[in-house]
Order: structure tokens, then sequence, then C-alpha cells
């Protein structure tokens, strides 16, 4: 079998000088150019871990002069950090080999059943392995993120009992519950008490058609009692082996009252226009004619003063009218200033 091309960087954590030269041998004959460092204690370790964070992969043997058993398993994944960890452990410490793997080391290797393509196969599967736990980790951090990071309130909840099961600082800034205080709700506290039967029936339609994907304009409460109008968008998610629900909660109470206060405006707006198309001209029309009269008749044949006197009270009414026309256009202007 050729060797593999990979140019390894290996650390061998082994006392025993026949059992490195045996490990040292393998490594050889199954990598090209190996670069291999040897601590024969866990001191000597612990340095070099410390001073070089680029090793490929760590081969350790559970008994040292300075260190032995779960203390020195432990202790060198919290160095190695990314850097998987392949345990060589003798007969006697079989049973607990195995039990390393639970520690969070990629394998165990008997010492006196290792041949080399044996171990290549295992630095490389273990490193394989380590790559991809370290990509899910990667995503699992992204997403986290996603969820903390996101500038709308969001949170995940049980879905029988609706409990809280996370909330992001989003949600904990815009409703005024610290986390602790999340985490002992439920999400009906969150909502106006007269709101609950209408909560209940959502869960209870959505339920029965199998979908529980669920978008629509909800009330909530704050801890300082304050009424909002929420957009909510609710869908399953998977978490810890569970399905549970993800609620994105978006407050438009000011996008609902801005829209509410335009719409007054409007009718505020179409009164204005019926005043002036309708109310206005009946005055007008009044003085048009009142003003024709005088106009177009000698002193004798109509009295002056009287219709003089109509035409300033339809002058009268007419300002009234302007007046209120005045008061509607400046309260529109308040309005929009608040």
């Amino acid at each position: 079998m050729a060797r593999s091309a990979e140019k390894l960087k290996i650390l061998v954590v082994e006392d025993s000088e026949g059992d490195f030269i045996l490990f040292e041998e393998s490594l050889r004959e199954e990598f090209l150019e190996p670069v291999i460092d040897r601590a024969v204690t866990f001191s000597a370790a612990a340095k070099l871990l410390k001073s070089k964070s680029d090793y490929d992969t760590i081969l350790l043997d559970l008994t040292l002069p300075d260190s032995r058993g779960t203390e020195l398993v432990t202790d060198i994944l919290d160095l190695a950090g990314q850097i998987p960890v392949i345990v060589l452990t003798g007969y006697l410490d079989k049973n607990f080999g195995i039990q390393t793997l639970s520690l969070g080391v990629s394998d165990y290797l008997l010492k006196d059943e290792i041949e080399p393509i044996q171990l290549y196969k295992s630095i490389s599967y273990s490193r394989e392995r380590k790559r991809i736990v370290n990509q899910l980790a990667y995503s699992e951090e992204k997403y986290r993120n996603l969820f903390q990071l996101s500038p709308q309130p969001m949170w995940l909840c049980d879905l029988v009992t609706f409990r809280f099961l996370n909330v992001n600082e989003a949600a904990i800034k815009h409703y005024g519950y610290s986390l602790d205080e999340f985490l002992s709700m439920t999400v009906r506290d969150i909502y106006p008490k007269e709101d609950i039967p209408i909560l209940e029936e959502r869960i209870k339609t959505t339920s029965a058609s199998g979908s529980l994907y669920f978008r629509g304009i909800v009330r909530h409460k704050k801890k300082n009692g304050e009424i909002i109008d929420v957009d909510l968008q609710s869908n399953t998610i998977d978490f810890d082996n569970k399905k549970n629900q993800l609620v994105l909660a978006n407050d438009i109470t000011e996008k609902l009252n801005y829209i509410s206060s335009i719409q007054s405006q409007n009718e505020k707006l179409k009164e204005i226009a019926w005043i002036q198309s309708h109310v206005v001209r009946a005055p007008i029309a009044r003085m048009i004619g009142l003003i024709d009269l005088i106009k177009n008749f000698g002193d004798g044949e109509v009295n002056k003063s009287e219709l003089i006197e109509h035409l300033l009270n339809s002058a009268h009414e007419l300002d009234g009218i302007i007046r209120d026309i005045t008061n509607k256009t400046e309260s529109i202007e308040l309005g929009n200033k608040e």
C-alpha cells in the first residue's frame, strides 16, 4: 500500500521508549514524512501544546510519570482543543480505554494489537470525525448567534406545555422579563387574560390541521402591563431531539397606530372636501344672487338694506364654514407633528 501523502504533525505522549519506537515506525510506514514530537510526561506535553497549536493528532498513553487516568485524559483534552486525541492503552486498561470515549477522545487502541494500517485508519477516521464535529459545532454556534443576536424578539417553547425553553436578548429587553422569569413562565402568561380563549382555540385549530405553522396579529402584555400588537410567526423546530416551537414576534403597535392616524386624517380630509364642495356653495350662491339683485334693480324696486342684511348673514355663515375648515386642517397638521 502506498504511503499517504499527507504531511501530518503528530504529538506522541508516551514515556516508554520501546512503545514510542513502535509507534514512530508505524507512522512513518503509513505517512509520508510525518513530523513527530514526543513528550514523556504530562508537563512536557502541556508545554508543547501551549506553544504549538498545529498538531493534527495526539497519541496519548494513559499512564505517565506525573499523571494518569481520568485526570490525565481530561487535562489533555482541555489543552488539545480541536485536535483529535487517540488513547493508547494496554490490556489491563481496556475497560477504561472504552470509558475515555465518553470523555471526548476520538478513539482508543490496544498497544499490543496496533498495526501500521490500523493506526493509519484510526488517525484518518478520528481527524475526519473531528472535522465533522467541529463543523456541526460551528453551524450550531452560527444559528445560536442568529437567535441570540436577532433584533426581533424570539423564543423557543415546548409544544405540549408551551413553557418557554429559551428566549433571546431582544425578547428580554422588549417584554421586560428576565431570562429566569421567562423560563418559569408559559406563553399564556404574556397574553391578556381576555385573549387566552383565542390562544387556546388557535392551538386547537393548528394542532387539528396537522400544520403548526402560524402567522397572524395577536396581542401581548409586557411585564409593565402595556398591551402591544404583535405580528407573530411560529413553526416547529428540532431541539434536543424533540420538536418544539420557534417564535418570532414583531411589535407593530406603532405601525398600527400610524395607520389608524392616517385613516383618521383621510376621513377628516374627505369631510373637508365634502364641506368645500357642498356646504360652502350654499352661502356663496345666496351672496351671488343678492349682489345681482342690488346691481340690477333701482333704489325703489328693492329694499337694499334688507338685501345687505341677508348678504351680511351669508358672509358670516361662510366665515363660520371657513373657520371650521381651518380648525379641521389644523387638527390634521397637529396630528402629523405628533
